[in-house]
């Protein structure tokens, strides 16, 4: 931080500057205080001379529009602001320090730190590439290291750039920080190239230099073009996934949600709790954080009269030594806190020591983005004007943590030594293919995830939501830490999100995410159920139970060695399914099979014991038995296990679980399922079949029109279930394994072990889209739940949640529970699960609930 300069701007619409806090290729970044003189944000105001290159406004007005889009995460929301058409935004200040400041500081950060930081920006970068745009703004400038995780700072070449200038004529020349393979080589950046980016990086982060900084400055085009990655400083934990970040082939490079789930598969934020900076950076930014607490705002600041320095010495803490003059000294790196190449600079300005520590100066850039002429430029303005308040450069807003005196020594201890070769490389050579700023338009993030052309027209209204992130939680719930963790979780007629546990049941308002009632007669149920408009049924292991939705007072109870007579002993399997007032579950009982009278001289044989095994179909409403159908016993407990295949106005359809087929069962199948068809109203088995060569684990599920859908080795079949004739056939790849369909309409939803939920005509099995889920390969399919309105498509696993559009497969939002797990207690390993609910769908994991409201 340094005082302001005598031709400084004082005030930013609502905002008084204080001092300046930082400076960039293209801005300088003000310290100020809001209109109560409390709060502190900070001020991005774009240099004037540049501000006064059409080509410049236009860029820098489209980059923070991006900004606007990607608020939320690792980007705080922009903060409101006047409505004049000047180059300035603001955003609420957190201590933190650029990961340039940090290295230099602290040198490389530990393993731990580095797989958050990079957690945080594939986050983000995840959230940009889910609308098909490229982000282009990563450089150890634009990442700040805060003391509950990482924040992006910029969103565009801009930002990312290692200088920027106004020539004659209205030209702009920008030189790039950092450059990838494909860039030099004369071809257009992709998603590919932030993930580029990011691994140099976290190379940088974990090892204190980049992978091609080795050699003459001349040669570094040719260094990351052809030469590989030099990566013996990086933890071998992270060597692999960096490496596979800076591979040569964009599509060699992973995806950023593969990145972000590789490093902290529990996200950026539920990694960092507890501390996740070095002790001297976080010391550091708790000095910061004081240090911009004593500020004290200038007498005639509120007024905003006169131009007298904001910070006189007489503000400074009595601890700390005077202000001084700072010596003359070359240029610094951006986001170093220096002054930036092309920026004008003053020898003679006072400085606030102990205000964070310089990164050390990186090589000169050299590659320049050229801008063709413009219409000649007005003369540039003294005091930047006013824009409405985008956010380039994002804090998050929360209080100031206390100063800690003494907690950093007065001096700033020896300067760090210079770089050399091996020092992080901010340019390539000159005469390398760069990115062109300017001409008609520049590119933004559109609402639909294209590229939208801007220009100087008035900002739009900003987007109630961002693409790419989850919509704010309507609420949040967490079951209490003290009791065992939910059994299983329904909902009673879009009113009541009911969980059950081996204590109890627990309701749960789905208006306010408030619990209701709890029941500790529940204990164990392990299914939830609508009985009627007034009345919850629980299926326990013992009994059925009807609760008040009110209240959770039990009603009525049922137990199964009462209800069901001719079955003595009963013991009842898994609920099968339901559909309206009806429930399918399986039981089981032993009977005595005398054994035959003998023949005379033989001795008598030993009675056995057998266990016959049912299909039990139960009204809840009426709470009466409606038919049993007899069905082979099962494995061990003799009661076997159905997964409800269809449920048709007729008939329905099931397939035992493998895991509960007798060898002899195994052995006549002979490795293939058997499905069985039972008469909705009498019980009558209809059919048993067995379709192509459907294995007894694969996805199965069955439609209203007579079409059963199943895995078949790497595709997915239809086949007619009257005939057992195919129909038609999805073809998958060698890796790929289809799970359990979802049909909607004229579609059937698929999904697959290789992270692709797409979807097909029903009727042919044409394809009409498909998507990934960019979730790293690996686990089981993804499980899909339709929302309520029919119209969003949510893919659930072990990584994240996933909305699609159903019309069209648009990926709309990615959710990953980033605030369940404590990171020194257990990983938390349970996938994610979705209930429908209204309008809201209900994501639980493990303990955590979230409703999100969904088309």
């Amino acid at each position: 931080m340094e005082a302001l300069r005598q031709d400084d701007p004082r005030r930013f619409g609502p905002y008084t500057a204080l001092v300046r806090f930082r400076e960039t290729a293209s801005a300088v970044l003000y310290l100020a205080h809001d209109a109560d003189g409390d709060g502190r944000v900070v001020v991005t105001a774009a240099r004037p001379k540049l501000a006064a290159v059409p080509a410049f406004r236009r860029r820098f007005q489209a980059e923070a529009r991006l900004a606007e889009r990607l608020s939320g995460g690792w980007v705080q929301p922009p903060l409101a602001g006047p409505k004049d058409d000047g180059l300035w935004t603001a955003a609420a200040y957190v201590p933190a320090l650029t990961l340039a400041e940090a290295i230099a500081l602290a040198g490389p950060l530990p393993e731990r730190a580095v797989r958050i930081l990079g957690a945080g920006l594939a986050e983000t970068l995840s959230r940009v590439h889910a609308t098909g745009s490229v982000l282009q703004g990563l450089a150890p400038g634009t990442v700040l290291l805060a003391e509950d995780g990482p924040r992006l700072t910029a969103f565009g070449p801009l930002g990312g750039a290692a200088s920027a200038e106004a020539r004659a004529g209205g030209q702009l020349s920008v030189r790039l920080g950092y450059l990838t393979p494909e860039q030099i080589e004369g071809r257009e950046a992709g998603t590919p190239s932030d993930l580029f980016v990011l691994g140099l990086l976290l190379a940088y982060a974990a090892s204190g230099t980049t992978p091609f900084a080795d050699g003459p400055v001349g040669g570094a085009a040719e260094r990351i073009a052809h030469a590989p990655a030099e990566l013996d400083g990086v933890p071998d934990a992270l060597r692999e996934l960096i490496a596979g970040c800076l591979a040569k082939d964009p599509a060699d490079r992973p995806g950023a949600g593969a990145v972000a789930a590789k490093l902290a598969l529990e996200g950026a934020a539920g990694m960092a709790r507890g501390g996740w900076l070095p002790d001297p950076v976080a010391a550091a930014v708790t000095d910061q954080a004081a240090r911009v607490r004593a500020l004290a705002a200038p007498s005639d600041a509120r007024t905003g009269a006169g131009t007298s320095p904001a910070a006189p010495a007489d503000a400074e803490p009595t601890d700390a030594p005077p202000v001084h003059a700072a010596p003359d000294r070359p240029a610094a790196p951006l986001g170093s806190g220096e002054a930036a190449d092309g920026a004008e600079e003053d020898t003679g300005t006072t400085r606030f020591p102990r205000t964070g520590p310089r990164a050390p100066q990186g090589d000169r850039a050299t590659t320049q983005l050229s801008v063709p002429r413009e219409l000649p430029a007005p003369a540039a303005p003294q005091a930047p004007p006013a824009l409405p308040a985008h956010q380039p450069y994002p804090y998050a807003a929360r209080p100031l943590p206390p100063a800690v005196p003494g907690s950093v020594p007065s001096a700033p201890g020896p300067p760090a030594p210079a770089p050399g070769r091996r020092a992080l490389l901010t340019a390539v050579a000159a005469g390398a293919a760069g990115l062109v700023v300017g001409g008609g338009g520049v590119l933004a993030v559109g609402s639909d995830g294209t590229a939208a052309a801007t220009d100087d027209k008035p900002v739009a209204k900003p987007r109630p939501t961002v693409p790419g992130r989850a919509p704010e939680p309507r609420w949040t719930y967490s079951h209490p830490a003290g009791e065992p963790a939910p059994l299983t979780a329904g909902i009673w007629q879009d009113e009541l999100l009911v969980l059950t546990s081996s204590a109890g049941a627990t309701g749960v308002d789905l208006r306010t995410g408030r619990a209701r009632w709890t029941c500790e007669e529940a204990a164990g149920a392990q299914t939830v159920r609508a009985a009627g408009d007034t009345l919850c049924l629980l299926a326990g292991p013992t009994e059925l139970l009807w609760l008040s939705p009110r209240d959770g007072r039990v009603e009525h109870r049922v137990r199964y060695a009462d209800q069901f007579t001719g079955v003595p002993g009963l013991e009842v399997g898994p609920v099968v399914g339901a559909d309206g007032a009806v429930l399918w579950f399986t039981g089981s009982h032993t009977v005595t099979v005398k054994a035959p009278k003998p023949k005379k001289g033989k001795k008598p044989g030993k009675d056995t014991q057998v266990a016959k095994a049912y299909l039990f179909a139960y009204d809840v409403v009426r709470r009466k038995e409606v038919w049993r159908a007899a069905v082979p016993a099962g494995r061990d407990t003799g009661t076997p296990a159905y997964r409800l295949t269809a449920v048709r106005t007729t008939d329905v359809v099931v397939v035992q679980d493998p895991a509960t087929l007798t060898p002899a069962d195994v052995a006549a199948g002979k490795g293939k399922a058997t499905f069985r068809c039972f008469d909705r109203t009498t019980g009558k088995q209809l059919w048993t079949r067995q379709f192509g060569s459907v294995a007894p684990a694969a996805a199965s599920a069955g439609d209203e029109e007579g079409r059963l859908y199943a895995a078949v080795g790497d595709g997915l079949q239809a086949f007619e279930t009257d005939t057992g004739k195919p129909v038609w056939t999805l073809s998958g790849t060698k890796s790929s394994v289809f799970g359990t369909p979802v049909r909607a309409g004229k579609l059937l939803h698929t999904t697959s072990r290789d992270q692709e939920v797409g979807a097909v005509d029903a009727a042919t099995g044409r394809t009409a889209w498909r998507r990934s889920t960019e979730v790293p390969l690996g686990g089981d399919a993804p499980a899909l739940t339709l929302s309520g309105g029919g119209k969003t498509l949510l893919a659930a696993d072990a990584t994240q949640v996933t909305a699609f559009a159903v019309a069209d497969g648009r990926r709309l939002w990615k959710f990953q529970d980033i605030g369940v797990q404590d990171p020194r207690g257990d990983t938390v390993s349970a996938a994610y699960r979705v209930l429908a609910a209204g309008k809201n769908a209900v994501v639980q994991r493990e303990r955590a609930f979230y409703a999100f409201p969904v088309a």
